[in-house]
């Protein structure tokens, strides 16, 4: 069924009437016209996001993330290995390449901060008391960054940090000659070679 079509009423007749005698027709080539156009030969601007087409046989491989890693402190291990030797240089040379055979070893991996520390001081004491030139500290590398991609985590290996500090303040220190890291042999970057004074 069709709508009724709405007429406009007396009133409603008489002011679109008026509109219409005061209203001008804009000419197409006014200057409004021309400011609204769109231009048509405007340079394209780059989208870096744009997908490129890829070439036949042509493969995209997405770059990796970098791994984050915060660990700040310098490498213990490589500190020790670059100190003074303050052994003969035969002796130095052996323990080096792990061809001397520690005569005792603590293993302190697993352990807190505080028995850790409590643990290397007895030992360190006890073996110097009993005669021991070369001793082996073994401390674990601590976590892995590879697996492990905490940011804010601690840094890798609390005890491999702290040994070298340890044994470097008193009762410790008077009793050590040379701390270096030890052969893959005796545990790698997980341990330490501490070379004791002699008893006097």
């Amino acid at each position: 069924m069709a709508r009724k079509r709405r007429t406009l009423s007396p009133e409603d007749q008489a002011l679109w009437d008026q509109v219409r005698e005061t209203a001008k027709p804009l000419s197409s080539r006014s200057k409004l016209a021309n400011s609204t156009a769109i231009p048509t030969h405007t340079k394209p601007v780059p989208n870096r996001y744009q997908i490129q087409p890829l070439k036949t046989g042509q493969i995209r491989i997405p770059k990796a993330e970098p791994k984050t890693r915060l660990d700040l402190a310098p490498d213990p291990m490589q500190r020790l290995a670059d100190a003074p030797v303050r052994t003969d240089k035969r002796t130095h040379d052996k323990i080096r390449k792990g061809r001397l055979k520690p005569d005792a070893k603590v293993d302190l991996h697993g352990l807190t901060a505080d028995r850790a520390h409590a643990a290397l001081t007895s030992f360190i004491l006890r073996a110097h008391a009993q005669g021991h030139r070369l001793v082996l500290v073994i401390t674990g590398k601590g976590r892995d960054p590879e697996r492990d991609h905490d940011a804010i985590a601690p840094r890798r290996g609390i005890l491999r940090h702290a040994v070298p500090q340890w044994l470097a303040q008193a009762p410790t220190a008077p009793l050590i000659l040379q701390i270096l890291p030890a052969h893959q042999r005796h545990g790698g970057g997980g341990a330490y070679y501490v070379y004791l004074k002699r008893v006097r």
